[in-house]
């Protein structure tokens, strides 16, 4: 087996990274290989999918090309700076180049001890690997940047967390697994030489037409205002927002006790050690900026070697992450209710529909999906989401409104509204049974879900438990880590 391999994050400087092989498993196999994504990087499922394949999968063979390194990066955890983390449980194989041209890394996640690893066992379990190859492959069927997932493989071998669970690998693919915490590595060593030659290489990869570091920053802050306005669109709550959870490319990275949510709240929390909700729904945005702030702090010496000059350069171009994300966040609501076209009250029509959803419970998902069925049928289109919220008459109004605005001009038809309101999510109790099954040896809830999430926007006919919201009995409140 071979894979054409360009690693030029191991061609930096060995303080980058630990050179580091995956530590082999006990007895490997292949609980789910992603074909369409193995054949858009160029490689052949056939050839993964065999003993040879798997192996390396699992981490148990190093294929030839392949210089597998445990990334170095710092970050901070809750608010808390930690001067070195690491990859303490992922080894990077390498690099390779897809059908369009695009280079990404693959990097097999739970594949052992590092250097970094702090005291933990380097593994995962099965729970864990299953949620983020479902999260990620649905956020990526969403139309969300986020990095993907190419392969399951379970280990034969327990982890030990709170309980005895079976341990998996996941194979991840991702454009960069460069993280703002990864800046701040060197910039707490107060290694300078080490910032440029990182800041070289996120350019030539990733923003050639960056020609300074303040372009740099400015293309990093636009894609991160990007991303969190789509997170919110879709009511996606990442759960751990870390800055080595942030990364430099603008997609999503790290499912780990991420979640969607239901009931519209803004102030919606799932993981289990976010306490003081730092990391709530509403609060994503507010965290991206501070992420970014932390970043363009890393940035200052590069800038200008005088800070006091710096410092004005990087705050004027954090000031850009507002104007940008509200624009893109309300453009995402605008589509959302079926408006192409700005007009003059729109974001108080779009305010005024989510606070409905907050006042009366509503689903957020299935709240947004109504109004497609709402556009299409006219008056009669009401009578389901009518019932949605208590008496209807606060629904009444507001629908009243709505039509008004559609009636002006610049309004979407049903069928666009449904291509940027999805009826099938990754919904937390679905996620769940999937998990427990898995850990009992059952995949089909698994495979199941993974088919139905990869064409998130078109009912299909006996699939409705996977559009309604979970019973009072089904609710996951509380999500975790998988460490």
């Amino acid at each position: 087996m071979r894979i054409d391999f360009d690693n030029s994050y191991a061609r930096l400087p060995d303080r980058f990274y630990a050179r580091q092989d995956p530590v082999p498993v006990a007895a490997p196999r292949l609980i789910k290989l992603n074909v369409a994504l193995a054949e858009e990087l160029g490689l052949d499922p056939v050839a993964l999918a065999s003993p040879e394949g798997v192996a390396m999968l699992a981490g148990n063979r190093v294929v030839d090309g392949s210089t597998p390194i445990a990334l170095a990066y710092a970050g901070h955890q809750f608010g808390q700076f930690v001067p070195q983390l690491g990859d303490g449980r992922a080894n990077l194989l390498g690099e390779v180049i897809g059908r369009d041209g695009v280079r990404r890394d693959i990097q097999l996640k739970g594949s052992g001890q590092t250097r970094f690893s702090r005291g933990g066992d380097g593994r995962a379990a099965v729970g864990p690997v299953l949620r983020e190859y479902i999260v990620s492959e649905a956020m990526a069927a969403l139309g969300v940047p986020t990095t993907r997932s190419l392969a399951a493989v379970a280990t034969g071998e327990p982890v030990y967390r709170e309980q005895i669970l079976p341990g998996a690998v996941l194979t991840r693919v991702a454009s960069s697994h460069v993280r703002v915490g990864t800046f701040q590595y060197f910039a707490a060593r107060g290694d300078i030489d080490g910032l440029r030659l990182l800041a070289k290489h996120v350019i030539d990869r990733h923003y050639p037409q960056a020609g300074s570091i303040e372009a740099l920053l400015d293309a990093i802050v636009d894609r991160q205002a990007r991303l969190v306005a789509q997170w919110l669109a879709i009511g996606f709550v990442h759960g751990v927002m870390n800055t080595d959870n942030c990364s430099i490319a603008g997609e999503t990275i790290d499912y780990g006790p991420c979640a969607f949510m239901e009931a519209y709240d803004a102030a919606t929390v799932f993981s289990s050690i976010d306490h003081y909700g730092r990391y709530a729904y509403g609060n994503q945005p507010r965290i991206v900026l501070w992420n970014l702030s932390r970043l363009a702090e890393t940035l200052l010496p590069l800038i200008n070697e005088d800070q006091e000059k710096a410092l004005p350069v990087a705050e004027a171009v954090l000031s850009r992450f507002g104007p940008r994300f509200e624009d893109a966040y309300h453009a995402g609501l605008r589509a959302k209710l079926g408006l192409a076209e700005e007009r003059d009250g729109d974001t108080d029509l779009a305010q005024d529909f989510l606070k409905l959803l907050a006042e009366h419970g509503v689903d957020f998902t299935q709240g947004f999906r109504g109004l497609c069925a709402a556009a299409e049928g006219g008056q009669g289109g009401d009578t389901a989401m009518r019932a949605m919220f208590g008496d209807g008459a606060g629904f009444d109004a507001w629908v009243a409104r709505w039509r008004r605005r559609r009636a002006e001009g610049g309004a979407m038809d049903p069928a666009a509204m449904r291509r940027v309101n999805p009826i099938y999510i990754p919904r937390n109790h679905l996620v769940e049974a999937a998990i427990k099954a898995g850990e009992a040896g059952d995949f089909v809830p698994f495979e199941t879900l993974v088919s139905v999430l990869a064409n998130p926007f078109d009912e299909r006919s006996g699939l409705e438990a996977f559009s309604r919201p979970a019973e009072e009995h089904e609710r996951v409140r509380v999500t975790f880590c998988g460490t």
